[in-house]
């Protein structure tokens, strides 16, 4: 696998920089894997606008933080695992829940339960659930 650099603000590419920018504002900080995105311009341009359409639904910042930590983990994506950890503890999302889903196991909260069983049976499926049942 190649190594690719985490780039600051000054190092990152010229076209990146409006997105990290952004990202900089939204989070207060420049999150490891955006600046390691940001080595190709067009992947990191791409990242924003799906940061948007996630945060601008119906769901709560807490069950947000519920999906995407769960689909880090269930992924083993290292870095999203480990910013969604922070981000969820940050947005109030309870130690031992976020500690259960980087376990594989449930968080106690049942909507959050509910949210990270989901995510990680669409991954598990791919996306392949059982809708229907035979009726006999």
């Amino acid at each position: 696998m190649a190594n690719y650099p985490v780039h600051t603000f000054k190092s990152a590419p010229e076209a990146s920089k409006q997105s990290l920018e952004a990202l900089q504002s939204a989070f207060g900080f420049i999150p490891n894997i955006a600046a390691a995105m940001s080595t190709s311009p067009v992947l990191i341009n791409s990242l924003v606008p799906v940061f948007g359409n996630v945060h601008g639904g119906s769901f709560s910042e807490p069950q947000i933080q519920t999906v995407l930590l769960t689909n880090a983990v269930t992924n083993a994506s290292t870095y999203p695992a480990a910013l969604h950890t922070f981000l969820a503890l940050q947005n109030g999302v309870a130690e031992a829940d976020v500690e259960a889903i980087r376990n594989g196991d449930l968080p106690k909260d049942a909507k959050l339960a509910a949210l990270s069983r989901l995510a990680k049976t669409l991954i598990e499926k791919r996306g392949r659930l059982n809708t229907y049942r035979k009726c006999v």
